[in-house]
């Protein structure tokens, strides 16, 4: 067993060194001029909206990173987020689909400073979205690795690689960690995308996302044309791999003397310790 995982660790390895050098691109970082407090990181999951009612001074006075369709919301012009991120490819295709036009609408109205994170290799494409002038543009190798543990952490330390980033918030808490803060609060991390998935009688499988903002209907049009032609056992093994990412975040930071807590009830990822917000806080 030991020879096994030894030729699959040397495999793995091998891949990511090989991604990193056709894929991986030099970096304009950021690094944050206040460490000593904690990074909220804000996931769009459907608790986020209570979390916000509940808590919005507290989170206004906070550091905080907004991640993907969040801009759409009413809330993010009152909670004036210090940073944002963005992964997913659609972002940068220029395409007027589903949400789209409204997130640059309220990208174009940003009227304090935000520091905006994007793929290394998108970021020529930043012009589609028509950034405000208070917007600052820093990058991240959104490039997943796995492999032997002290290589992966010397890759993820140097910004070459991550792991897999199956969901936004891998990036987001790996770029939070690379500004320098040894403390990452989460919220709005439901992942409670099971509750979700369902198969037609047609054997077509429907992922029903839910958000803590209203999806537009061309969104909900553009997300179910995106899953026509998966299977359910695509759709499960691409959430095992995020999963599965969190654990490795969870090694890296305990690694870089990073806390992580997961502030999110009802949240399914299992990698980090919990307490309330407040308490996280503190």
């Amino acid at each position: 067993m030991k020879i096994a995982d030894f030729i699959t660790g040397l495999a793995q390895t091998a891949r990511g060194a090989c991604k990193i050098l056709l894929c991986s691109r030099p970096l304009r970082r950021c690094k944050s001029a206040d460490t000593s407090r904690p990074l909220v990181i804000m996931g769009n999951g459907p608790s986020l909206a209570a979390v916000i009612e509940e808590n919005e001074e507290l989170l206004a006075r906070n550091i905080t990173m907004a991640v993907n369709f969040a801009a759409i919301s009413p809330e993010f012009s009152r909670l004036r987020p210090r940073y944002y991120l963005l992964a997913d490819p659609l972002f940068f295709s220029g395409n007027d689909v589903g949400n789209m036009p409204a997130l640059r609408s309220a990208f174009g109205a940003v009227d304090w400073p935000m520091t905006l994170f994007v793929p290394a290799d998108r970021r020529r494409k930043v012009a589609t979205l028509g950034l405000s002038p208070n917007i600052e543009v820093c990058t991240f190798n959104a490039v997943g690795v796995e492999g032997f543990a002290p290589l992966c952490r010397m890759v993820y330390r140097s910004g070459l690689a991550m792991p897999r980033p199956r969901n936004v918030l891998i990036p987001a808490i790996m770029v939070g960690m690379d500004m320098g803060f040894r403390k990452i609060v989460l919220v709005g991390a439901d992942h409670s995308w099971l509750e979700g998935l369902s198969v037609t009688d047609d054997n077509e499988v429907v992922s029903v996302q839910r958000h803590f903002y209203a999806d537009s209907g061309e969104e909900g049009q553009r997300i179910r044309h995106e899953y026509r032609g998966y299977h359910i056992h695509d759709i499960v093994m691409s959430m095992a791999v995020a999963f599965r990412g969190y654990h490795d975040i969870a090694n890296f930071a305990a690694a870089q003397s990073v806390d992580i807590v997961n502030a999110t009830t009802g949240s399914y990822i299992d990698a980090f310790r919990r307490a309330r917000l407040a308490d996280a806080l503190c």
